[in-house]
């Protein structure tokens, strides 16, 4: 006699934990631009002839068919300008003297130009502060009641330190002229780091980083607030790719075992067939001590457009893009009139992962995956298990009778 499982306790037996595990490790695994999963990555200052304080930083991350380059720039506000191409063989090239002209167009070109597959920019260009003492005075939509705000066009800037163990470079600066003391004792620094593989930093936010992407930190410390109750904010500008403004989504996710309480990700999308984007948690820091018990909320406006007068030139992205490009603005809020932290310690951290190619995803980490396993493995392997011991039983007692002829 020929016996066979039921349809059911077949598709249950194979549905075992082990495979459910390695189902959900290959969800898990973040994607990287061009099946590049690791890098080899550079960094190099490029100081100016002249004025070695005014420098570009130059990340060179290297694929197997591809590059991404960022360059930054303290040159005129702080910026970056971030370009994929689909050799491994493409470089820089800089005119210093046409760069640091009043004409800079074309002193900056990343080449072979035809490799070029996506190229956007970021301007950080303005420091925002807010007095939110008085809720009656603050108009709807607005944080607080304005302080005139720092053109960080106006800042000088110190040279570039590049720590090559960690792959980071810092930069930090303050006002040029500062009639007020305001930043007597502080300054406004920009980390960046780059990455030859994914991972996950242990510190919060915790953002996924892949080999396709740097990190960025903006730390404000030390600035005396002209008020009591201060909230910072800061205004980053982009050119106007195929008529558009980036997309701004926010991604929900189930798991907040990652940075805990916060199940968003704010992503700001540029449109292309390859694409870059920025990406970070709606969280600032009012300490040194990332937790939770320093977190301060973020808020983002949606891009929109702007005149160009009404923003400070960049040289790296005028070289690259010419003068007759377009920007979209947006706006980050750090705290509310409810959680305005910045007084008690002048600290002000916030974070965001800059890359090309589709956003890492958040994902549950083995530990969680392996009670899923757990959980969901366990009712089939009990399911099929009763199943099998039904039908030896029942095969069992047939046997016990003699076949009659």
């Amino acid at each position: 006699m020929h016996w066979e499982l039921p349809r059911a306790l077949r598709v249950s037996a194979l549905c075992s934990p082990l495979l459910l595990f390695q189902c959900l490790l290959l969800l898990r695994a973040p994607a990287s631009l061009l099946g590049d999963q690791t890098r080899r990555v550079f960094l190099e200052v490029w100081e100016g002839p002249t004025d070695p304080s005014k420098s570009l930083l130059h990340i060179r991350a290297v694929g197997a068919n591809s590059t991404i380059h960022y360059i930054w720039s303290n040159l005129g506000p702080p910026a970056v300008l971030f370009v994929a191409t689909n050799t491994s063989n493409s470089g820089l090239n800089v005119n210093w003297t046409g760069l640091l002209s009043s004409e800079p167009e074309g002193s900056l070109v990343v080449h072979p130009t035809d490799s070029v597959q996506f190229s956007s920019a970021l301007i950080f260009s303005k420091l925002f502060e807010f007095d939110s003492t008085n809720s009656s005075e603050v108009k709807e939509g607005s944080p607080g009641k304005p302080y005139p705000p720092y053109l960080l066009a106006d800042f000088s800037w110190g040279d570039v330190t590049l720590d090559l163990s960690t792959l980071s470079a810092t930069f930090q600066g303050h006002p040029s002229k500062d009639p007020l003391g305001t930043f007597t004792n502080g300054s406004l620094a920009f980390k960046v780091s780059a990455f030859n593989e994914s991972g996950r930093p242990a510190h919060l936010p915790r953002l996924q980083h892949t080999a396709d992407t740097t990190h960025l930190e903006l730390v404000l410390a030390g600035a005396a607030p002209r008020g009591n109750h201060s909230l910072f904010g800061l205004e980053v500008a982009t050119p106007v790719l195929d008529s558009e403004c980036p997309q701004l989504k926010e991604q929900e996710s189930i798991d907040d075992e990652y940075c805990p309480s916060v199940f968003q990700l704010e992503q700001l999308l540029w449109h292309s067939p390859l694409g870059g984007f920025l990406q970070w948690r709606p969280i600032a820091f009012s300490q040194k001590q990332l937790n939770w018990k320093t977190a301060l909320s973020c808020s983002v406006s949606t891009p929109g457009p702007t005149l160009t007068t009404l923003l400070p030139q960049s040289p790296i992205v005028r070289a690259f893009f010419g003068p007759s490009v377009n920007f979209c603005t947006f706006n980050l809020t750090f705290g509310n009139s409810s959680n305005f932290a910045y007084e008690d310690h002048r600290y002000l951290s916030w974070s965001a992962l800059l890359g090309i190619g589709i956003p890492p995803v958040d994902s549950f980490s083995p530990m969680i995956l392996g009670i899923m396993v757990v959980v969901l493995g366990a009712p089939g392997l009990l399911l099929a298990g009763g199943g099998l011991s039904l039908l030896l039983y029942q095969h069992r007692r047939y046997s016990e009778y003699e076949p009659i002829n």
